[in-house]
């Protein structure tokens, strides 16, 4: 049942296509619908340009930044298991809300529920598939999140499809759909064992160790309970944790793991083409069911690169997926910006041959970024921090993630109605900035027991001069060799 928690999540992103049926838009934003009818000589960038269209996105991600500091106090005082169900309870609630919404008013409370509900699922799952998983399979256990957030953003899109036929209320039931993947993550948290970390950190010792033996599938896990008891002893002394993650001996996970990678996951463009895929879609000419009819298409290529990842990421490693995708989104964006500078925004329909070859382009950026950026953009910040902060490090690395979402979200229609093909310039350059960050920065974790993963820093080109300044950090390592010397 671990594979549920990332479908709601996936819902909530695919409510982009919901902004491009009739009847919804119609019903709460007609300045935008007869906009979109009209043309009103205006540039084609400028069409969907209505800031209170991308709040109904955007108050999602604040909701869910607010609430993943919450969260985090229930992830570490009662367990992973407790705020996936608090989550999937939420969720629930929003599409219910958002399903029979009457006024703008209901779906934005609506969106709020489904913030709440995020916030919970994103800080505890990421944890959890990290904690349970052995660590030579971690990373592909780990993306079991995103690909099921992949199957939903694609099972999103097909519901859409279908719903915008049945008029005047398919966008009710693509909404409210929501609430069946809600309930089947709540009814299957019931039936998932607790992780051990998450035990021996609130003292089940036994417990700890029954769940252990069983998901290792043998009673031979002397080792990593002994590892697991030292982290928690470890944990126990420190006090202040959100404090802590300013301490020198934190500084790589705090700007890799809780600053640089939740931003660099949204700032590389990739959620604004999944928000507005069929937004843009339409701009391009399709009709509205042809707009979903392609934004099925990106969904699909999510799926491919999250099954891409899972089989690579523990053999060609973190970093090289980072990399590669690095190179392949780049090159992406900077076709779509050529194309639109030569030959979008003068309110004509792209020929057919220049619509295909953008589809191309826009599918070969999300399929890389469903291999990197995306499933990696959870698990590397889940592997890195220590026991005792890792709830609270995973609470920023939400916060940090859903505040950039939610500013994307809001900027990006203004953006592109302004920049033009511009914006995809600066996401280009962006993802420059994010690839180079990944190089200098970012040791290799594949196939490394979370608990030892802090000290490769003590061994990394860069980051070695900044912990080894922390006396915390030098009695850390000492101990960790005299463990390892007598093991």
């Amino acid at each position: 049942m671990p594979l549920a928690p990332g479908v709601p999540d996936a819902k909530s992103m695919a409510a982009g296509g919901v902004t491009s049926m009739d009847d919804f838009l119609k019903k709460f934003f007609p300045d935008v619908y007869h906009r979109k009818q009209a043309h009103l000589h205006e540039t084609d960038y400028c069409k969907y340009d209505n800031q209170l269209l991308t709040l109904f996105t955007s108050s999602l991600y604040f909701a869910g930044l607010v609430s993943t500091f919450g969260a985090s106090y229930v992830t570490k005082r009662r367990g992973r298991r407790a705020s996936i169900m608090v989550g999937a309870t939420s969720f629930f609630l929003g599409g219910a809300i958002n399903a029979a919404a009457m006024n703008i008013a209901m779906l934005i409370v609506g969106r709020v529920l489904l913030g709440v509900g995020i916030g919970f699922g994103n800080q505890a799952v990421p944890l959890y598939l990290s904690e349970i998983a052995p660590y030579r399979i971690r990373g592909a256990v780990n993306q079991l999140f995103q690909l099921t957030t992949c199957l939903g953003i694609l099972v999103a899109d097909i519901i859409n499809y279908f719903t915008d036929r049945l008029h005047p209320w398919g966008w009710r039931l693509s909404l409210g759909l929501a609430m069946g993947p809600a309930t089947a993550i709540f009814v299957g948290a019931l039936f998932l064992p607790e992780t051990p970390n998450s035990l021996v950190e609130r003292g089940h010792l036994e417990e700890a160790r029954r769940v252990l033996e069983k998901v290792r599938g043998t009673h031979k896990v002397d080792a990593e309970f002994e590892d697991l008891k030292e982290a928690s002893d470890a944990a126990r002394a420190v006090t202040g944790t959100f404090r802590n993650l300013l301490a020198v001996r934190n500084r790589p996970q705090l700007i890799i793991g809780a600053l640089g990678i939740p931003a660099f996951q949204q700032l590389s463009g990739m959620n604004s083409i999944l928000f507005y895929s069929p937004v843009i879609f339409q701009s391009l000419g399709f009709g509205s069911s042809a707009a979903l009819y392609s934004s099925i298409i990106t969904g699909s290529m999510l799926v491919v690169g999250a099954l891409i990842s899972m089989v690579t990421v523990d053999r060609l490693g973190r970093r090289f997926l980072f990399i590669e995708a690095g190179i392949q989104m780049i090159s992406s964006m900077v076709v779509v910006a050529v194309i639109l500078a030569l030959k979008f925004g003068k309110g004509e329909e792209l020929s057919k041959g220049v619509s295909t070859v953008l589809v191309v382009a826009i599918c070969l950026f999300v399929v890389a970024y469903g291999w990197s950026w995306g499933p990696l953009g959870w698990l590397v910040p889940s592997e890195l921090f220590p026991l005792e902060m890792r709830s609270a490090g995973q609470s920023v690395v939400v916060c940090v993630n859903l505040f950039w979402t939610a500013a994307v979200a809001q900027c990006f229609l203004a953006a592109l109605c302004h920049l033009r093909w511009g914006v995809f310039v600066l996401f280009a350059s962006l993802i420059v900035v994010m690839s180079i960050f990944v190089i200098l920065l970012l040791p290799e974790t594949k196939q490394v027991p979370i608990e030892e993963i802090w000290m490769l820093f003590d061994k990394h080109w860069y980051w070695k001069r900044i912990v080894r300044r922390d006396p915390k950090y030098q009695g850390n390592l000492h101990h960790q060799q005299q463990e390892m010397s007598r093991a």
